[in-house]
């Protein structure tokens, strides 16, 4: 991609499983510069001694800030001489959020606030933000947040569009599969170890991503966003029941036990609301949802015709296309943890 030749590109939360991939698909590029923002400085020396050993001749393309978007003053120190940003710093486990919402809150909603305010002083160019299927009709507490997150970058992009800075986008997407904290790797860690795998509702309906997916998302969405833009990937589903299926034809049977819905769990998931596909453009692989750009003097706007507040029906895990076992093995083999996995190796991040 052209405009990221010398540019610097960072990564909040860039320790995760979606930092990895970015910089799979950045380190060879022109890319001048690639800064990791995050708080474990664990994970950070790990990442740093895997790319000294496996990438050599990029590695020293990549800095790591230690920090924590929490810290307004810490995304600030790290902000200067910026261009992109990618901010996948998050809390993500239901269940977690469930029993501490406020430190969702602090990081999904107050610490993507302090990043926004600090890349708009510092005259970043671009600012893509990860957000999650369980942001539409939120019913738990990561959900929640992530959907105030979502409104927290809507408000910024249109304050900044309105100094002509900044432009500031969204992306929501379903369960990238492999994901540190998903449920393939505890599938695959349950077989290795002779125990039967544990499953929620065996008619629970997920979408499924793979990383590399959820990359070019973002990459979409950075070359085509104006100001407040949503982009939505379109993405097959299979059920839970059918994943594990999948999972044990490749690694294995050792039996299932149901263990009932978790925390805060829905029976399928919705990335496009009914309110939202009125407004929904369809890009072929996306839809771009564009921002409202009214603002509050309503009087000013005259409508001609009939008034509608939303479509028929959502997009969901429930009404996509349903992967079966053979297709939902597939899919999970386009993922490297599947195929490492099944080659023996084990891994470090």
């Amino acid at each position: 991609m052209s405009a990221f030749n010398g540019a610097t590109l960072m990564i909040t939360g860039g320790t995760g499983s979606f930092g990895n991939t970015v910089l799979k698909n950045f380190l060879s590029t022109d890319i001048g510069e690639i800064r990791i923002f995050s708080r474990d400085e664990k994970k950070q020396d790990d990442m740093r001694h895997l790319l000294q050993i496996k990438y050599p001749e990029y590695a020293n393309k990549v800095r790591f800030y230690i920090g924590d978007v929490r810290n307004a003053q810490s995304i600030r120190d790290a902000m200067y001489g910026v261009d992109y940003i990618f901010h996948a710093a998050a809390l993500k486990q239901v269940p977690s959020c469930e029993f501490f919402p406020m430190e969702a809150v602090r990081t999904n909603i107050i610490g993507t606030d302090n990043m926004l305010h600090a890349a708009i002083d510092a005259g970043v160019k671009r600012v893509v933000c990860l957000s999650t299927d369980k942001a539409a009709y939120p019913i738990n507490s990561m959900g929640i947040s992530k959907a105030m997150m979502e409104h927290v970058i809507y408000a910024n992009a249109r304050m900044a569009a309105e100094k002509g800075g900044t432009v500031i986008c969204c992306t929501r997407y379903g369960n990238v599969m492999c994901s540190r904290g998903s449920v393939i790797p505890l599938f695959i860690d349950q077989i290795h170890a002779g125990n039967p795998i544990t499953i929620t509702d065996p008619n629970m309906t997920r979408f499924l991503m793979n990383l590399d997916e959820a990359v070019e998302l973002v990459k979409f969405a950075f070359e085509h966003a104006d100001p407040g833009d949503l982009f939505i990937q379109k993405a097959d589903a299979s059920t839970i029941g059918d994943l594990a299926k999948a999972v044990q034809k490749l690694f294995g049977d050792t039996g299932t036990n149901i263990i009932g819905t978790r925390h805060g769990e829905k029976l399928y998931e919705t990335l496009m609301t009914k309110e939202e596909s009125l407004r929904a453009q369809d890009m072929g692989n996306y839809f771009r949802i564009a921002t409202d750009g009214r603002d509050l003097n309503y009087d000013t706007s005259v409508v001609e015709g009939e008034v509608k507040t939303m479509a028929d029906e959502s997009y969901t895990s429930h009404n996509t296309t349903r992967l079966d076992v053979d297709e939902t093995v597939d899919k999970i083999m386009t993922t490297d943890y599947v195929k490492e996995e099944l080659a023996g190796i084990r891994h470090i991040i």
